[in-house]
């Protein structure tokens, strides 16, 4: 037998979609933007998948607010480049509910995470998932996080934000 040099490589991403309407139902704006696994999202993955160890299905979807700076180091106790947003009416992040896997793709396009805004001028600059459904709160797992490439975007009273998260896995 010979030895080989066989290389594999796996890259893990969320693709994010925010439909922001209006009070009366009208498109406001849409952007689609591309995550980073932060350290701490891809132990977890490696944790949860290879250890076995406490695993949880339940995630949630938060917002960031402007011109938000997300990084590897990022945790939800400790992220210097941005801050949650909670001017919405919800009392708690919301559900990230997954439909079934597919063609190594999974998302939350029957079930998205919606907030209804609950202050005027509200700035949004991207968003996140993480374990914890606490609105505001630092515990849980940071699994991913995302800021807008171009720019931030405003919100009203009564406008509602809807996010859809695909999450791929392939090998590279």
């Amino acid at each position: 037998m010979s030895k080989s040099n066989v290389s594999a490589a796996v890259k893990a991403k969320h693709l994010y979609r925010f439909e922001a309407r209006d009070r009366h139902g009208n498109l406001k704006w849409v952007v689609e933007e591309e995550n980073i696994i932060p350290n701490v999202g891809l132990d977890d993955i490696l944790d949860k998948y290879y250890k076995g160890s406490s695993y949880t299905a339940a995630h949630y979807v938060g917002l960031t607010d402007g011109t938000p700076t997300v990084a590897a180091g990022d945790t939800m106790a400790s992220h210097v480049g941005w801050s949650e947003v909670t001017a919405y009416d919800e009392s708690v992040r919301q559900t990230l509910t997954m439909g079934s896997v597919s063609s190594q793709s999974v998302d939350n396009s029957s079930s998205k995470a919606t907030f209804t805004i609950s202050t005027n001028s509200t700035t949004i600059g991207g968003g996140f998932i993480t374990t914890n459904s606490t609105k505001g709160g630092t515990s849980g797992t940071l699994v991913s996080a995302v800021a807008f490439t171009a720019g931030d975007k405003g919100l009203d009273d009564g406008d509602t934000l809807a996010v859809t998260v695909t999450a791929t896995m392939a090998s590279a």
